[in-house]
């Protein structure tokens, strides 16, 4: 008998197939990438190291994998954590040591959200060193909630149409982020996080309070989800299926040159139909 409880092998069957789903459909891997996962000790980093580990096993190409985290310097930041773990599954890895902690400290006023800049820092650092190592493509941990969550954030406080993308080139064209998660609920990671017991380290070293205004989003996401179970189903559906010509962005759509097709077929009442 296997010793893997069944809910959990239920759980891992399901993520694994949402994120091969997601990687096939965009592409994200190809024959010879060179991967760098970008792990923060988070769960949703565990869980994207855990399939990607298992992609590896199973695809018919040929990839490899190297784990980066990057220390900010945060006081109390358990330095072994990490390379234990990684260590234990047998994974190539850099640790990247930058003082971003006392930048952001001293920019940020106090009680203010530090959230931001700290991820664009972070972000920064990332993409160059995926530089330096050679790698391919950049892996990071959003998933599904990650994406809508910041839909509406763009829309409601950004005046923006837009969110993640499963996969995304950068602004200077040196990098190819992918997002092997991108199908998965938040709701599975944590609970697959915790089946597996991985060593998380929380997201709250630094004594920034949390993003407001993601919380009170992802609030408003969850209330509409147990009001109506599947609506966030739909609503990520929706971001794979925009109809340009029914929205009112003019870049995007030739509203100006609109004009009726006297060539176009007459149009028929069937009163019969009626």
């Amino acid at each position: 008998m296997s010793s893997v409880p069944a809910q959990q092998k239920k759980l891992q069957k399901r993520l694994y197939r949402l994120a091969g789903e997601a990687v096939t459909e965009f592409n994200m891997i190809e024959d010879g990438d060179k991967i760098m996962v970008c792990l923060s000790g988070g769960k949703d980093s565990y869980a994207m190291l855990d399939v990607l580990l298992h992609l590896q096993k199973v695809a018919p190409i040929k990839f490899s994998l190297v784990a980066v985290n990057m220390d900010q310097k945060q006081p109390g930041f358990p330095e072994h954590v990490l390379p234990a773990y990684l260590e234990s599954v047998g994974v190539e890895y850099h640790i990247i040591e930058k003082d971003t902690y006392s930048v952001v400290k001293e920019k940020i006023p106090e009680g203010k959200t530090t959230c931001s800049l700290c991820s664009r820092l972070r972000r920064g650092t990332l993409y160059t060193y995926a530089d330096e190592i050679g790698a391919t493509k950049m892996a990071l941990g959003h998933h599904r909630d990650d994406i809508l969550e910041t839909f509406f954030l763009n829309m409601f406080f950004g005046g923006t149409l837009k969110a993640m993308p499963p996969k995304l080139l950068s602004d200077d064209g040196r990098n190819v982020v992918i997002r092997p998660l991108a199908y998965c609920k938040e709701s599975d990671i944590a609970e697959y996080a915790q089946l597996q017991e991985f060593p998380i380290i929380p997201c709250n070293l630094c004594g920034s309070q949390e993003n407001l205004q993601r919380q009170v989003v992802k609030g408003m996401l969850q209330e509409w989800e147990q009001k109506t179970p599947g609506r966030l189903d739909i609503m990520f559906r929706a971001l794979q299926n925009v109809a340009p010509s029914q929205l009112a962005d003019r870049q995007l759509f030739d509203f100006a040159s609109l004009a009726i097709n006297p060539q176009a077929e007459p149009r028929y009442l069937d009163v019969m139909s009626v």
